[in-house]
């Protein structure tokens, strides 16, 4: 995956009701431990990581580079949101266009703030790259994903097996606007 190219990276900020998407900090590496190493998050990403290694191998920043926002809740870092350009993806319908990744600890789940955060990010791209079409993979098998998908306005593209399970390929095309 790629950076975003013409998108400036960091943006200011990111406000919604109740979040901010901002670029990843120092004081945000315990949570990126938490998250990472979580048996929840990972259920459909192929296990999570030791707690050990990451301590060993995250940098003291971790995650910093261009389309990745740390989602913050009243201070604390809830999840990751990253949106990058997918020019190795295996799918060809997915091949360089923008692609959404998320990732929330599991307190935060059921309450609305991974449909908050992506749609925040995505308005976003829309704003810096207006007419981008954006592409989000999970496995089928993976419900919760499968309803923000659908809330997000990704329409399935395409269901492929990979990693030993069926995989949910969806687009959301950008807005028409008329000048």
């Amino acid at each position: 995956m790629d950076d975003l190219g013409a998108a400036i990276w960091p943006p200011l900020p990111i406000t919604t009701a109740r979040l901010v998407l901002r670029a990843p900090e120092r004081r945000d590496r315990a949570a990126f431990v938490e998250l990472l190493s979580s048996p929840e998050v990972h259920t459909y990403l192929g296990g999570p990581r030791s707690r050990d290694e990451l301590q060993r191998e995250l940098p003291e920043v971790p995650e910093q580079w261009p389309g990745s926002l740390v989602v913050e809740l009243d201070g604390a870092m809830i999840g990751h949101v990253l949106l990058r350009r997918a020019t190795g993806h295996r799918r060809p319908a997915a091949a360089g266009k923008a692609d959404l990744g998320y990732l929330f600890l599991p307190q935060a789940w059921g309450s609305g703030y991974a449909t908050e955060a992506c749609a925040a990010a995505l308005g976003w791209l829309s704003d810096a790259l207006p007419g981008e079409p954006v592409v989000l993979t999970t496995q089928s098998a993976n419900t919760a994903s499968m309803r923000l998908a659908a809330k997000l306005g990704f329409t399935e593209v395409e269901r492929f097996e990979a990693w030993g399970a069926e995989q949910w390929l969806g687009v959301r095309r950008a807005p028409v606007t008329s000048a």
